[in-house]
């Protein structure tokens, strides 16, 4: 079974009808019970991090979702679920995250660029490519590099340690689309709108740790 964890945030029913469709039972968890009866957890959100983050705690949930991670089986953030996992976001003040992955979260350096005809809109809204680092993660087995995915977002990702990004998009200049530490995975885009890529990404998550 897979809980997508239910905070009153985020693209729920999207997300929920596109794990279906790759053929998982899904069920909305908002308690740690919840979260201990399934095989797959996914986070999703979509929002302002300080809004989500304070919501999302004040669901009980931080040390619940600390010991599914624990416990080895598969866990996904999704577009804000992503940012959520590392340790502070810089969006309108500092917000603490919940710091299971080191690293932080980041404006688009938009009025930095030299060229004021080089600049792009914020949010980055739609499809870009996504780049593997490395050999290629399983999460993307079957996607080839530079496959389109669809985002929506303003602030970006940056992991303290680089082994952690397994891929890239670029959006002015090159920044973090998707990481993953051991059973603990997330990406920037909404695989549940990115079509034929998407729901092949789902399929392979929903791969991880059966047998």
């Amino acid at each position: 079974m897979v809980a997508v964890i239910d905070y009153d945030r985020g693209n729920l029913h999207s997300v929920v009808r596109a794990f279906e469709a790759a053929g998982a039972t899904v069920h909305l968890a908002k308690t740690a019970d919840e979260l201990k009866r399934a095989s797959h957890v996914v986070l999703p959100g979509v929002g302002a991090y300080k809004d989500c983050m304070e919501t999302f705690v004040a669901t009980g949930l931080q040390d619940p979702v600390a010991a599914f991670i624990a416990s080895g089986k598969p866990f996904l953030g999704i577009c804000l679920g992503m940012q959520l996992l590392l340790e502070r976001s810089f969006e309108f003040g500092v917000t603490q995250g919940l710091g299971i992955l080191p690293g932080e979260v980041l404006p688009f350096p938009v009025n930095e660029l030299p060229d004021e005809s080089t600049l792009l809109k914020i949010p980055h809204m739609g499809w870009n490519s996504i780049h593997w680092q490395g050999k290629g993660h399983p999460l993307f087995a079957g996607i080839p590099s530079g496959t389109d995915f669809y985002f929506v977002h303003s602030f970006y990702c940056r992991p303290t340690d680089a082994a952690d990004v397994i891929a890239t998009c670029d959006y002015t200049g090159p920044y973090c689309a998707a990481l993953a530490r051991d059973n603990v995975m997330a990406v920037q885009f909404h695989p549940e709108k990115s079509q034929g890529a998407g729901q092949r990404l789902i399929h392979n998550f929903l791969g991880m740790g059966r047998g």
